[in-house]
């Protein structure tokens, strides 16, 4: 059965093959750690994610190589703006490596909560300056660069097929990449390898190069660290959207450019998470992160479960009111399974001729540029199916969810927040106290206030239980 992924390279879906046979060499670009994580962002960490499980669910051992941004990236993807880390260095009065551990932490802390797996090596830029100067060192020696004003460029003349990631001409890609005017660069957007002269004079991380005393662009960084871990042919690299037109562009020019060949087989790129009608930002200090949702009573899976019922190609607009529906539908599907769960025969056995169609209905959405919401479909199927017995639906629902990665067959009331549980449970005492004293408008007030926050109660000889709708 093929596994087939959309190439941003050649703007199809083509037939995964691996370079070499049943392992898989994957980079995807990691965060900027000078402020935590939103939840625009993390849609792409569990998009890659996604995309991991789904090779290994096809029997490939993953190589997964995933940097920390802990010096060097300016605020524009370009040349220009201030260093994010003296950024958030100078908001906290921490010093910059305070800053880069803090919320690196922070960040593997989302990424757990998400059940999402981290990378094999997870390199730190500041720990691999060497790297960077000698890929800029190959850069000079193949004609790449030129010095100006004490700065290390790559020229984007000197490459053939600058535009071919973005498909955009010259005029498109400055027009896009807000790029400041810099005198000294030949064309405006040839990038910077090696600052040995910014336009801010006290940059805190410094070190010797050949050019002088600086600190490395942003775009080399990547290029450097893939290379040193997955070596000079990598089969995946993902990344957002926004990384196309200059990130992933550049770093193509300048690895491609050192190496002499191509180096990348699949680029792979996750749409953003719209609010408003507009991605989320980091800029204005204003979005959403995953504690934030914790904070209002929603288990982190429902985050996961929302980002995987729209396809990772497609913008997903947040809201609330879509999240808590999230929230009520996956508790739904795991009370289903809990009822599966809770009425296993263990004198039957599983039939492998009633398993493997449905194992193979599962595999050729997954395989089909990662399409989830017909893999649910097929999950669906399997509760509704009453040829399976339960056996042989537990074995299939732990299957898939080596892929969702939902924590299906586990307790459901994972799901809500102990806050959440506990203010369900004093409503339902409450209204209890109410019917015993015959307060019946108080009790249906209780009942009609438990609806509204998605949970029916059903009264019985032996109690009040409740479920969420």
């Amino acid at each position: 059965m093929s596994l087939k992924f959309y190439n941003t390279l050649s703007k199809k879906e083509e037939e995964f093959i691996s370079i070499e046979d049943s392992n898989v060499k994957l980079y995807t670009c990691g965060p900027t750690v000078y402020n935590f994580a939103h939840i625009g962002n993390l849609r792409t960490y569990i998009f890659e994610d996604v995309l991991k499980r789904v090779l290994e669910y096809n029997g490939y051992e993953v190589n997964h190589v995933m940097n920390i941004t802990d010096v060097g990236h300016l605020q524009s993807d370009a040349d220009d703006g201030e260093d994010k880390m003296e950024l958030g260095a100078k908001r906290e009065n921490k010093s910059v490596l305070e800053i880069a551990r803090f919320y690196e932490n922070a960040f593997v802390s989302d990424l757990k909560k998400l059940n999402i797996k981290l990378p094999n090596k997870m390199p730190r830029a500041t720990e691999h300056i060497d790297s960077m100067i000698k890929l800029i060192k190959r850069l000079e020696q193949n004609g790449y660069t030129y010095m100006a004003n004490n700065n290390v460029y790559f020229s984007i003349d000197k490459f053939k097929d600058y535009y071919k990631l973005a498909n955009l001409t010259m005029d498109e890609l400055q027009a896009g990449s807000r790029i400041e005017v810099d005198e000294f660069k030949k064309n405006p957007l040839d990038f910077v390898l090696w600052f040995g002269n910014s336009k801010y004079e006290n940059h805190i991380l410094k070190w010797d190069s050949p050019w002088g005393v600086g600190f490395p662009g942003w775009h080399i960084e990547c290029s450097a660290m893939a290379i040193e871990y997955l070596g000079e042919n990598l089969d995946i690299h993902c990344g957002g959207i926004d990384h196309i037109p200059v990130h992933h562009t550049n770093e193509i020019a300048q690895s491609e450019g050192a190496l002499g060949h191509k180096w990348v087989n699949y680029w792979m790129h996750g749409e953003f998470l719209v609010v408003d009608n507009g991605k989320m930002s980091k800029s204005n200090g204003d979005f959403l992160t995953l504690n934030k949702l914790i904070k209002d009573g929603f288990d982190p899976l429902v985050y996961r479960y929302y980002v995987l019922q729209s396809k990772y190609r497609k913008p997903l607009s947040f809201s609330y009111n879509r999240l808590r529906d999230s929230s009520k539908s996956l508790y739904s599907l795991k009370s289903k399974i809990s009822n599966i769960l809770n009425n296993i025969d263990n004198n039957l056995s599983i039939d492998i001729n009633k398993v493997i169609p449905y194992k193979n209905k599962f595999k050729h959405h997954i395989n089909n540029d990662l399409n989830l919401s017909n893999a649910f479909t097929v999950l669906f199927d399997v509760i509704k199916d009453n040829d399976l017995n339960n056996l042989e639906k537990k074995a299939l629902l732990e299957d898939f969810d080596t892929v969702f990665s939902l924590n299906l067959l586990e307790s459901n009331s994972t799901i809500l927040s102990d806050e959440k549980l506990n203010y369900i449970e004093y409503l339902i005492k409450q209204r209890n106290e109410y019917r015993k004293n015959k307060e019946w408008e108080k009790s249906d007030n209780i009942r009609e206030l438990l609806l509204n926050e998605g949970v029916k109660i059903e009264d019985s000889r032996n109690g009040t239980t409740w479920t969420m709708i």
